[in-house]
């Protein structure tokens, strides 16, 4: 077999319907779209939410909550995932290059699932009180970073 001896399995490709193609096509005149009205002509297309006039969903459901613009996003690390890092000391880089976060720019948050078994210095902007008892108990240290 060859390169241009290449071909898709039998049957695997349609022939794509060529509408309005006269009346033994079976899609000649009209091109399927039934006769007359809106939808029947090209140029036609549907507004995203519009319900034939009636109130959309959108307007007739009453607004709820609000968004806080002060809100700080985190990337939550648990205590489980930091035995995977060998080291004794870990910071924010040693979590990126054990892919455990993703963003550097996101500050990281240490949550207390699992437990530690070695004692570690751990480097975050911030830690749950579970977290920083179970660090402190296994012998290690919580340092929280002041970039927030």
């Amino acid at each position: 077999m060859k390169l241009n001896e290449l071909c898709p399995a039998k049957g695997a490709q349609k022939n794509r319907k060529r509408v309005g193609r006269g009346p033994g096509s079976g899609r000649g005149k009209t091109s399927g779209r039934g006769t007359k009205g809106q939808k029947s002509i090209s140029g036609y297309s549907r507004k995203i939410g519009f319900e034939g006039g009636q109130m959309p969903l959108v307007r007739r459901v009453p607004k709820r909550g609000f968004t806080n613009i002060f809100r700080k996003e985190y990337s939550e690390v648990n205590i489980d995932q930091l035995s995977k890092i060998k080291k004794k000391t870990i910071k924010i880089k040693d979590l990126l290059e054990a892919g455990i976060i993703k963003k550097k720019s996101q500050p990281v948050k240490i949550l207390g699932r699992g437990e530690i078994k070695s004692a570690k210095t751990v480097h975050a902007h911030k830690f749950s009180q579970s977290a920083k008892k179970q660090i402190e108990k296994a012998g290690g240290k919580a340092v929280t970073i002041g970039s927030e």
